[in-house]
């Protein structure tokens, strides 16, 4: 079999599965072709387990994922809404590796169905997007590297009603005022706020101090507040 028909066999099954159709594409039925992938997501999990380094956890997670890709597909071209520990799992992964866009489309067919992650995560699936994409953008923010903001804005789009620890969501706003704050001060400084009105300790006076103080010197046509 090769990979683009084993893709597109996979694919098939996965979407039939998701809409709880019974099927025998290749004598295979659907409950067997999720019993078939949890499996080797159970070897895969093992796999990582005996990995300590979260560096090699993350590359060995690039080389398992595409694995994945066709089920994933499926799951979402037959939008029944069923729980999936597979497809919860890769949103996960895909949140790991950095792949956001990937991990979105997930994530809003999960927020959508409103589908619970396997219990080993121990958080809302509203929680566990919000923390994840905030907790990378700023680990990105800290390493001197650009914040994808448009990932971060769209996950509080569908997360606005969920509900979460104020805490987590502040992160959220932190990480999307620091993205914006060199092309929209402005919006930046309303999501700084915003932050620390959830959150206390959340880390933003100061940055808030300075975009007040760019946006009152851009007003005055560019000149220092003659107090200060």
């Amino acid at each position: 079999m090769t990979n683009q028909f084993r893709q597109h066999f996979q694919r098939t099954v996965a979407a039939t599965a998701a809409r709880g159709t019974p099927t025998s594409v290749g004598g295979l039925r659907d409950d067997s072709a999720y019993t078939l992938m949890l499996a080797q997501l159970d070897e895969h999990r093992r796999a990582l387990k005996a990995v300590e380094s979260l560096e090699r956890k993350a590359d060995l997670k690039r080389q398992f994922l595409p694995a994945y890709d066709a089920w994933v597909a499926g799951v979402l071209d037959g939008a029944a809404g069923a729980q999936d520990d597979v497809l919860m799992t890769i949103m996960v992964w895909r949140i790991d590796v950095g792949d956001y866009q990937g991990a979105l489309e997930i994530g809003a067919y999960a927020l959508r169905h409103a589908l619970p992650l396997p219990d080993q995560y121990k958080r809302s699936t509203p929680c566990l997007l919000v923390e994840e994409f905030a907790e990378a953008a700023l680990r990105a923010h800290r390493a001197g590297d650009a914040i994808q903001v448009e990932p971060l804005v769209e996950i509080e789009r569908l997360t606005a009603v969920a509900d979460m620890p104020d805490e987590v969501r502040a992160k959220l706003h932190k990480a999307i005022g620091y993205g914006l704050s060199a092309s929209d001060p402005a919006r930046a400084l309303d999501h700084l706020r915003r932050a620390l009105q959830l959150f206390a300790n959340v880390g933003v006076k100061k940055d808030i101090e300075r975009l007040e103080r760019e946006l009152k010197n851009s007003a005055n046509g560019g000149q220092s507040d003659p107090g200060g």
